[in-house]
């Protein structure tokens, strides 16, 4: 396990006037660099041979057009982006005074045990909370809105217990960090679609055992995209986006009648491919900032320091009575994947200009440097 002590260590052998941002090249990295880099900070990005063009070529700092020109300061390229957990590359982004930002596919890639335990690299984040997006994990997201009595869909722990139509969340058999989706209304419907779903290859039987069975939720979707700061207490809002997802999307698109046509011959796949900035009514904001308070709260007493910088709400707005109310079926503890949400209101209103959650992450360590906290902002 990575004490605390330690990070504290690093940290203050740290040059402060010289800090780099660092993040793994993947999910949000660009969006993350680019707020550093509006900061004043340097940035770091540690990338995987065959995947790294986006960030070496094409978003590459070009300080001939002038210092803002491009996003990507510092490269490190490794094999795999496990190989980041080599003592000699820890060292390497530790003597670039790095801070690492985590996201899902430092998650996905180098894993939860390792990220707790092996990488001894000051994080921007809470790295003990991260696994609670993880449905096999004790005191998971579901546990942690349960304790705190945010509404979300009902788990069923077995088949036998369905009532009600459902939504059945396992592991993909090719990817395991993508999810395969069925819905079914009763046991017999559960065992035959997990059975068609076992003869195509998608899914394992341990990847079913996996499984979490959840109540169908019927209603508007919208990711609720916060950011808590150590610094003031405070929690902000930062934009709302919803998600796209292959081939989901363009399955949607056709007319209903085309729709049971073409799913004779294909299965839905419900894969993340990009985000959509919304708006959510205004009217719904003070709940869903009652939520937030509420899983911050839950989260300090149950995985101190608790929240650090930006988490999402993953909510359904469903009709009443009496009123409409936002139930919660998934939450992330990270950067989230979609940058578009600069591009919602809600920053602005507080801030008076757009504020990215890259940004917003960097601005907050501007100001803990200035006030000599920024060992408040790791783990």
């Amino acid at each position: 396990m990575i004490e605390r002590e330690e990070i504290m260590e690093i940290l203050d052998k740290y040059s402060i006037n010289d800090v780099h941002v660092g993040v793994l090249g993947s999910h949000s990295a660009l969006e993350i660099c680019r707020g550093a880099k509006d900061e004043g900070f340097r940035t770091l990005v540690i990338c995987q041979k065959g995947r790294e063009k986006t960030y070496t070529k094409y978003y590459k700092s070009r300080e001939r057009f002038g210092r803002g020109a491009g996003v990507v300061d510092e490269v490190i390229l490794l094999d795999k982006f496990a190989h980041m957990l080599k003592p000699e590359v820890q060292e390497e982004i530790r003597s670039k005074n790095t801070l690492l930002v985590p996201h899902r596919s430092l998650c996905v890639y180098v894993g939860y045990k390792a990220l707790e335990e092996d990488l001894a690299v000051p994080m921007l984040g809470n790295r003990f909370l991260l696994k609670v997006e993880e449905r096999d994990v004790e005191r998971n997201q579901y546990y942690l809105l349960e304790k705190a009595g945010i509404p979300h869909p009902k788990i069923f722990k077995d088949p036998s217990e369905i009532d009600r139509l459902v939504l059945v969340k396992a592991p993909e058999a090719a990817r395991g960090f993508e999810r395969a989706f069925f819905t079914a209304a009763s046991r017999r419907e559960y065992e035959e679609k997990s059975g068609e779903f076992f003869d195509k290859g998608l899914i394992t039987e341990e990847g079913l055992r996996k499984a979490v069975i959840e109540e169908f939720v019927v209603g508007a979707p919208f990711n609720f995209n916060f950011f808590y700061s150590p610094l003031e207490g405070e929690i902000e809002l930062l934009g709302v986006d919803m998600r796209r997802q292959t081939n989901l999307e363009g399955i949607l698109r056709i007319p209903a009648p085309q729709q049971l046509e073409v799913l004779k011959h294909l299965e839905v796949r419900a894969i993340e491919a990009g985000h959509i900035a919304c708006t959510a009514r205004e009217s719904l904001l003070e709940r869903a900032f009652e939520l937030a308070e509420m899983f911050v709260k839950v989260a300090a007493e149950e995985y101190p320091p608790g929240v650090i910088g930006p988490f999402a709400l993953q909510s359904i707005v469903v009709p009443g009575p009496p009123h409409e109310d936002i139930v919660v079926y998934d939450v992330s503890v990270r950067v989230p994947g979609s940058p578009g949400t600069k591009f919602t209101p809600y920053s602005e209103y507080l801030w008076g200009s757009s504020m990215s959650v890259g940004r917003r992450l960097a601005l907050e360590v501007r100001e803990a440097i200035k006030q000599g906290r920024l060992g408040d902002l790791v783990t």
